[in-house]
């Protein structure tokens, strides 16, 4: 029985995530580019990211054990623009702006990469903003919480007052999608509620 996985990221909203289901984990790198493919789908690119970090995981844990290596990638996506990560505040306020007063998509891929291969499921979410004002942009780029976002935002902290409906995976738009990693970590035969 697999006793733990690696978690290919560094996002404290996937450690936290794991813990809340019980699952053990050591963290480990997964530097790779993130760069969207000129025209690429959305679910392709949020998919092809996330076996990226999995392999990148699983070639960096070789002779540490039989543990799989557990990865996910997140995309805010408007119409077919892919929101990344904010590179400052008027790249910030600029996707808040996109956001403000419409429904958007946000997708997560997960990935599992073991010994036999690599297994993949994506979350779909709908997500419906509030109208933002700039100067709640501008406030909330100085929370220091947009940084390093998809989308510029971070729904379980203070832009949760953002959000007039979720459809969907709430643990998805964090980062995580729960339901479908449990998926991924029973198959492999991972333990989960190990502290419950």
């Amino acid at each position: 029985m697999v006793e733990f996985v690696y978690l290919a990221s560094e996002s404290p909203r996937r450690r936290e995530l794991l813990q809340q289901i019980g699952v053990p984990f050591r963290v480990v790198g997964a530097g790779i580019d993130e760069t969207a493919l000129p025209s690429e789908p959305a679910a392709t690119y949020v998919t092809r990211v996330a076996q990226a970090k999995a392999d990148h995981g699983w070639r960096a844990t070789r002779g540490a054990g039989p543990e799989p290596v557990l990865a996910a990638d997140t995309a805010v996506v408007v119409g077919r623009d892919i929101l990344g990560k904010p590179a400052d505040r008027d790249d910030a306020a600029r996707m808040l702006r996109a956001l403000s007063g419409r429904t958007h998509v946000v997708l997560t891929a997960v990935s599992l990469r073991s010994a036999a291969g690599c297994m993949s499921r994506v979350s779909r979410s709908e997500v419906t903003f509030r109208d933002i004002s700039a100067t709640e942009c501008a406030a909330y780029w100085d929370s220091g919480e947009a940084r390093g976002k998809a989308g510029g935002y971070a729904i379980q902290g203070l832009a949760a007052v953002f959000v007039a409906a979720l459809s969907g995976s709430h643990s998805g738009v964090m980062g995580l999608p729960l339901f479908e990693t449990a998926e991924l970590l029973d198959a492999a035969g991972v333990p989960r509620w190990r502290h419950a």
